[in-house]
């Protein structure tokens, strides 16, 4: 599918939102399309329906955490982020993204890959949920807001897939620190073992 024509088409049938190619050097050249969170619902239903597109099957949903790189002296970024929650003014560094792979079993076309972006990764991490529009999205988005921490609104049922609902953090963050005392690990054994024993041996 050629992104370049289809951008334009969208643009056309779906007004005032915003889209823009993201190029993919890699040998595999599969380009992407960046759309905003506010049209995402409306772009999505379009490239459903369309009679010449027709993208009725969604293949794979992943999220990506994209902190942003240290700021000047080295600050650490959940240094950044502790900061920044003085500060509902301040631009949080990073931010989260879910992309969706989209194929059109009917023409035998695709995929299509739609990316969207939240405006941070500490607390503006909202984005729209598809499954509304594609029902193999709901379980992948619950997994994204397991273990990416991205909230999708308009989603059925958004709650924890992989981790238990007490459970803290999200754990492909890029800066996640793992606990160290493992109290879960019903068998704790070698290195989560010298991990258990370390830290109890701190808080004797």
């Amino acid at each position: 599918m050629n992104l370049e024509s289809l951008k334009p088409e969208i643009e056309a049938n779906v007004p005032g939102c915003r889209l823009e190619i993201l190029s993919n050097p890699s040998p595999s050249g599969q380009h992407t399309l960046l759309v905003d969170p506010e049209h995402a619902l409306a772009i999505a239903t379009y490239l459903r329906d369309a009679a010449d597109l027709r993208f009725d099957y969604c293949s794979n949903v992943t999220g990506i955490d994209w902190p942003a790189p240290e700021a000047p002296g080295k600050m650490k970024l959940k240094e950044m982020e502790e900061d920044l929650e003085q500060d509902d003014d301040a631009q949080a560094p990073g931010h989260l993204e879910a992309v969706y792979h989209l194929y059109s079993m009917e023409k035998k076309h695709g995929p299509v890959i739609l990316r969207m972006r939240t405006e941070d990764r500490a607390r503006r991490v909202h984005l729209p949920s598809l499954t509304p529009v594609w029902r193999s999205a709901d379980f992948q988005e619950r997994e994204i807001f397991d273990l990416f921490g991205i909230i999708f609104d308009g989603h059925p049922d958004l709650r924890r897939l992989l981790m238990w609902e007490e459970f803290k953090d999200h754990p492909m963050r890029r800066d996640y620190v793992e606990p160290d005392d493992y109290e879960y690990e019903p068998t704790a054994h070698d290195e989560v073992l010298r991990k258990t024993m370390h830290h109890h041996a701190k808080h004797q």
